[in-house]
């Protein structure tokens, strides 16, 4: 059976509409809904239910949903199995998004490089939604992600927090950024706790759901957003960014998303390897907290001085 079609088939019941899995997948609608005619005809069953609203599975598609799951997870198993290079034993193919990769996603590698030289590692990129779906389909194992969205056959354990800090490319900013800042969209909840603690900077005319990409774009451009503190530290070290004083932190957690059906084994000394890497991660990100405390302490100091 084409792989394909079942990979469309999984992309059409995990967001209900064809539009939607066809941006997922990269292709057209109407290649999306060739594919699904096909594996209908190939069943001899009707998988969804068209409507204007979407498609909904029928009942046959509901009981083909979980035979789709393991073809694609064998199909998976057996090309990475095969895919092991001499000399190694073991794989492990772990993803993450784009600002959990320089400090700590890198560091897990160097970690579980020397605590299982045998193992073969493969590593990706993507946003969420990505993420998840290569967890679903099996191509990887594990997945570093600040929103995890959660499947059948998946296991999310929460790591570390991650602070969320305002940072400035200027020196000396204020709260008072004006037409300096960017909003980056880093999930519902920072929305409406930053709505009640930043009003005034909630509608600036630039809104950025590209984490911490973002950050390069305010570094050039001498703006300002929110970022993980503990991404942003080497450029506050250097001169780079500046901290905004008297700006509320966000908490972010981080959470390691697995297949529930990784070895045992593996997945222990991986998970030790991890946490050994979150523990040093947690120095970074307190450093950075407690400077941006004291930036705000003196801030407030100054400003006590100024009045008098």
């Amino acid at each position: 059976m084409d792989i394909t079609l079942i990979r469309s088939f999984l992309e059409v019941a995990a967001t209900g509409s064809f539009v939607a899995a066809s941006e997922r997948l990269f292709v057209t609608q109407s290649a999306v809904s060739l594919r699904i005619q096909r594996l209908e005809d190939s069943l001899g069953r009707p998988l969804f239910t068209r409507s204007k609203a979407g498609a909904e599975l029928t009942q046959a598609g509901i009981e083909f949903e979980r035979y789709a799951m393991s073809l694609l997870r064998v199909w998976e198993e057996a090309r990475q199995q095969v895919a092991i290079p001499d000399g190694f034993t073991r794989r492990l193919f772990i993803g993450a998004q784009y600002s959990l990769w320089p400090r700590l996603g890198f560091r897990w590698i160097d970690a579980l490089r020397t605590a299982m030289p045998d193992l073969n590692i493969r590593a990706e990129l993507g946003m969420p939604d990505r993420m998840t779906r290569s967890l679903s389909e099996g191509s990887i194992q594990a997945a570093l992600l600040y929103t995890p969205q959660l499947r059948p056959g998946l296991e999310a354990r929460p790591i570390t927090e991650e602070k969320l800090v305002l940072v400035a490319g200027f020196p000396d900013p204020t709260l008072d950024l004006a037409d300096k800042y960017v909003f980056v969209d880093w999930g519902p909840e920072f929305l409406h706790a930053h709505a009640a603690a930043l009003p005034h900077l909630t509608n600036t005319g630039l809104t950025f759901a590209l984490g911490a990409l973002s950050a390069d774009f305010i570094k050039r451009r001498g703006l300002a957003a929110y970022q993980p503190a503990r991404y942003v530290k080497r450029d506050l070290d250097a001169g780079t960014l500046w901290l905004v004083p008297d700006a509320p932190t966000f908490p972010f957690p981080v959470y390691a998303v697995w297949r529930e059906d990784v070895e045992e084994d593996l997945r222990k000394q991986a998970e030790t390897a991890l946490d050994a890497v979150v523990s040093q991660l947690a120095g970074e990100r307190d450093e950075v907290l407690d400077a941006l405390d004291h930036l705000s302490l003196d801030h407030k100091s100054l400003g006590s001085t100024e009045t008098e």
